[in-house]
């Protein structure tokens, strides 16, 4: 629901100081309780999209300098995932040849990202040639660092989720970028390799000319699992900020988008290992 009111708003039909409709409409628009509308226009607003987001009236369309901010990143302010790397993927993909690298825990900010690149090809606005897309992903044979449970405990099941979310998202990933190759014939590779150790941030280079780099801040929260409530230090890597570094923006900007480059691409062809989406 986030995704289609975001896609909404970036294309125009819901425009910058419009209200929305009311939580009761889209509940029915959409067939989910309003307290699944709620979470998703909170989430909006967490992206500057929405303001006056409440229980009572219906939410604004932020007003057109805040959602500038949010699409282009303008100002140099760091953005949430979610706000900042699906415009940015999505420009990426106006080149005739896209190249993606993502270093990362889990590949879910990436395959959400990719969501709206998908409907503008679908929609014939983009029209790419080739895409590359490589991604590095901890190794399933290492204990990773986060999730874990707090306090001494040697219990497993949060390893289990993360491998099983590791593998569905890159699974989800890869499927629905090769399938571009069957309904619109472009030339798709997608790669993965494994990490021996547990990144301690996310980095996307896009298209050789762009770093998005953000920090996994951990936080100490509760999760039910196996119908048993564990606390544990984790990261929401959706919500990391991002900050934004291209190439020919200065020569602060050029030279970490370069050594980025430099750095994934000695992480690739060195310590990292075959990897396989699979149990």
């Amino acid at each position: 629901m986030a995704d289609e009111l975001r896609g909404r708003i970036r294309s125009g039909v819901l425009r910058p100081g419009q209200r929305m409709p009311t939580q009761k409409a889209l509940a029915l628009e959409f067939g989910v309780e309003r307290g699944a509308v709620r979470q998703a226009l909170r989430t909006l607003q967490a992206e500057q999209l929405l303001t006056n987001v409440s229980k009572g009236s219906p939410a604004t369309v932020a007003p057109d300098s805040g959602l500038s901010r949010a699409l282009n990143g303008s100002e140099g302010s760091p953005l949430p995932t979610t706000a900042a790397l699906p415009s940015r993927v999505a420009d990426a993909f106006a080149a005739p040849h896209v190249e993606i690298d993502a270093l990362c825990l889990t590949s879910a900010s990436l395959t959400l990202a990719i969501g709206e690149p998908l409907r503008r090809i679908h929609a014939g606005v983009l029209t790419p040639a080739k895409v590359d897309v490589r991604v590095l992903l901890p190794s399933r044979d290492i204990n990773i660092a986060f999730p874990v449970p707090v306090g001494d405990s040697a219990d497993g099941r949060l390893q289990h989720r993360w491998l099983a979310q590791r593998n569905a998202q890159g699974q989800v990933l890869r499927h629905n970028l090769l399938a571009l190759r069957s309904t619109h014939g472009i030339d798709v590779r997608v790669t993965f390799r494994a990490l021996p150790f547990t990144p301690p941030m996310k980095l996307y280079l896009l298209n050789g000319t762009e770093a998005l780099f953000a920090y996994y801040t951990l936080t100490r929260r509760e999760a039910e699992i196996d119908h048993e409530h564990l606390e544990m230090y984790d990261a929401e890597g959706t919500q990391s900020m991002l900050f934004a570094f291209r190439q020919g923006a200065g020569l602060r900007d050029t030279t970490f988008v370069e050594q980025s480059h430099l750095w994934f691409n000695a992480l690739w062809e060195t310590i990292s290992s075959d990897l396989s989406l699979t149990d």
